[in-house]
């Protein structure tokens, strides 16, 4: 993978110190520094080809309804064209019928011919109000659902419905992008202060509350039934779901890498245009890339002579050595060979956080992904989640696993619907329908390790003490000088605040 030509892997120092994590950082920024936020939009253009009618002029009036131009057209005299940072800009698009422009206009009077003016200049005209159909290019949007069905001369109701779900879909899923870019130019930046994880935490949580709405939008979808799906069905072929380059676009910069995907060709389904835009963003880093680089260099894993691998070594020897006790104690015979050996498989996993040797082997299987460094990072913040300074990571983290897991649920729900529509037939794009839509929900996750944390958690009365000094740093902290005890009860202003 190679990273772009800033902000990428390759740019990042070799460790951070422990006040740079904190973000405690003495210079204030110039207005050049705070305009380059690592929010600030970068510019990134879907290549999708001009339709054939952008140059003509726009008409004076809105159009009488759907027609096979005027979501294309539109789109190009002004709606959503665009692309920004890898989604689309929304535009203002062409404004409506000319009386609904001057009666969303505010003009002022330009000298009456009765006077009270008294003949004195015109005013120039004060700038146009928005006017909330034109600012949501409603004419545009409106225009887009054209049931193939009806243009046949052969109308069927519920193809309305399937247009309108799946094109909600598709401007959900460009604002995941929207927020999924934000976050990952977040984590370009090597030292993440307290704030930056603030707001990629909001970002992600946001993305999580879309992907429930997601998964909810199946139930209308369910309205309608199978007979009434295949009364249209045939009208949409080869056109599937499984050509929609943006929730390629999601799965890629989330972390599905292509040895992840069940059908080699998946790229070749969509138009040229978006090829080249899914192979362009396979080439950046993704979010778990980001993730993984800011895990390994947190600076508590080692710090002043403590080892977090070696305290949790003996920390797990101790843990089994108690377990083995209690089944011994409780067991015998053949119950207890079976229950000692699956205790020994399980130490196996365990032994991976601090023996290089075992975790690199689980990496050549596909059992695990996260780096060795990483895999300690994480779990240290799970297991001292409760330490201040490690309270945001560790939500961060939750909310990666969130994110992950409403994805997943959005597949399995989606496989069910599709089964429940068409059972087990070819699905309109050539794939094997339910099948292979069943088969993503194990096979596309990115989180998976995060997710996994819970199995290598100890229990807290066997949890090793951190280092005093280490605490201190973890902590929130300030100092406040020697007062005057009458001046703080007057809050320094005379005003009594002594019942606080």
């Amino acid at each position: 993978m190679s990273p772009p030509a800033s902000g990428g892997l390759a740019n990042g120092r070799a460790d951070v110190g422990v006040a740079a994590y904190r973000g405690m950082k003495g210079v204030a920024k110039s207005s050049s520094e705070r305009a380059a936020r690592p929010d600030a939009p970068a510019p990134l253009r879907y290549p999708l080809p001009a339709p054939a009618d952008a140059a003509a002029p726009a008409p004076a009036a809105a159009p009488a309804g759907p027609s096979a131009s005027s979501c294309a057209g539109g789109a190009a005299a002004g709606g959503v064209d665009a692309l920004t940072n890898g989604v689309h800009a929304v535009h203002l698009g062409p404004t409506v019928a000319a009386e609904t422009r001057e009666a969303a206009t505010v003009a002022v009077g330009a000298g009456n011919d009765g006077g009270g003016g008294g003949g004195a200049a015109s005013e120039e005209p004060k700038k146009k109000a928005p006017y909330y159909p034109d600012y949501l290019a409603l004419d545009e949007l409106l225009a887009c659902q054209r049931p193939l069905s009806f243009a046949a001369g052969d109308p069927h109701h519920d193809e309305m419905l399937f247009i309108t779900i799946h094109q909600t879909y598709e401007l959900w899923f460009k604002q995941i992008i929207f927020e999924l870019d934000s976050v990952r130019r977040i984590f370009a930046e090597l030292s993440l202060g307290e704030k930056k994880i603030s707001l990629a935490l909001h970002r992600l949580s946001r993305i999580r509350e879309i992907q429930k709405i997601l998964v909810d939008q199946i139930s209308v979808l369910e309205t309608m039934t199978p007979q009434e799906f295949l009364d249209f069905r045939d009208y949409l072929f080869p056109a599937s779901g499984f050509q929609s380059f943006q929730f390629r676009l999601i799965e890629i910069k989330l972390g599905v890498r292509p040895e992840q995907r069940l059908n080699g060709k998946w790229i070749k389904n969509v138009s040229p245009e978006h090829q080249a835009l899914l192979r362009k963003v396979q080439a950046e880093p993704s979010l778990f890339d980001y993730v993984e680089r800011w895990l390994r260099h947190i600076p508590f894993r080692d710090f002043r002579g403590y080892s977090f691998p070696s305290a949790y070594e003996t920390a797990v020897d101790r843990m089994f050595t108690l377990d083995r006790t209690n089944l011994e104690r409780q067991l015998s015979g053949d119950d207890l060979a079976r229950s000692l050996d699956d205790l020994e498989r399980t130490r196996y996993t365990f032994e991976s956080v601090y023996k290089r040797d075992v975790h690199e082997k689980m990496i050549a299987t596909g059992a695990r992904r996260l780096g060795f460094r990483a895999t300690h990072s994480s779990l240290m913040i799970m297991l001292y989640q409760d330490e201040p300074m490690l309270q945001l990571p560790a939500r961060l983290l939750h909310v990666l696993v969130d994110v992950d897991e409403q994805l997943n649920q959005w597949r399995y729900r989606h496989s069910q619907m599709v089964h429940r529509m068409i059972g087990i037939k070819v699905g309109t794009g050539g794939t094997l329908g339910h099948g292979y839509l069943r088969a993503t929900v194990d096979n596309n996750k990115v989180f998976s390790d995060i997710a996994n944390l819970s199995t290598l958690l100890i229990p807290r009365r066997l949890l090793p003490e951190l280092p005093a000094e280490l605490r201190d740093q973890l902590k929130y902290f300030h100092q406040i000088e020697a007062f005057d005890r009458q001046l703080f009860e007057s809050g320094g202003t005379g005003e009594d605040l002594s019942f606080c």
